[in-house]
């Protein structure tokens, strides 16, 4: 699956370093068209630091550059899925200007199904 996605041109993966070189995080972002907005939308999939370096601000690095490159591609806004009672998480996207405001009325769900 990892091939697949590494060679679809709908998907993107970004690299967070730390002063030595290493890697230290990982985000894979995903483009879709939207009728809604009449341009891409951008799915931010996976964001992952590694646990010694987290708080380096490697997360707001990868979520930013996701932004810049959502943008080049004419994306008009960005979502993505955390767990309400993932507060760190929530908090952090918030600081990034994320909003967990429902469109109205009533609160949109994020519903799947398993095939």
């Amino acid at each position: 699956m990892a091939g697949r996605l590494l060679d679809d041109p709908q998907t993107e993966f970004l690299l967070a370093f730390d002063d030595a070189g290493e890697a230290v995080g990982i985000a894979q972002v995903r483009y879709r068209p939207s009728l809604w907005t009449g341009a891409d939308d951008s799915w931010l999939e996976d964001l992952f630091v590694t646990e010694a370096a987290r708080g380096g601000g490697h997360g707001r690095e990868l979520v930013e550059a996701a932004f810049e490159s959502a943008r080049a591609r004419g994306c008009r806004r960005i979502e993505l899925d955390v767990n309400e009672q993932n507060e760190e998480a929530l908090r952090f996207y918030e600081s990034l200007g994320f909003t967990t405001e429902p469109k109205p009325p009533g609160r949109t769900l994020f519903v799947s199904r398993i095939l």
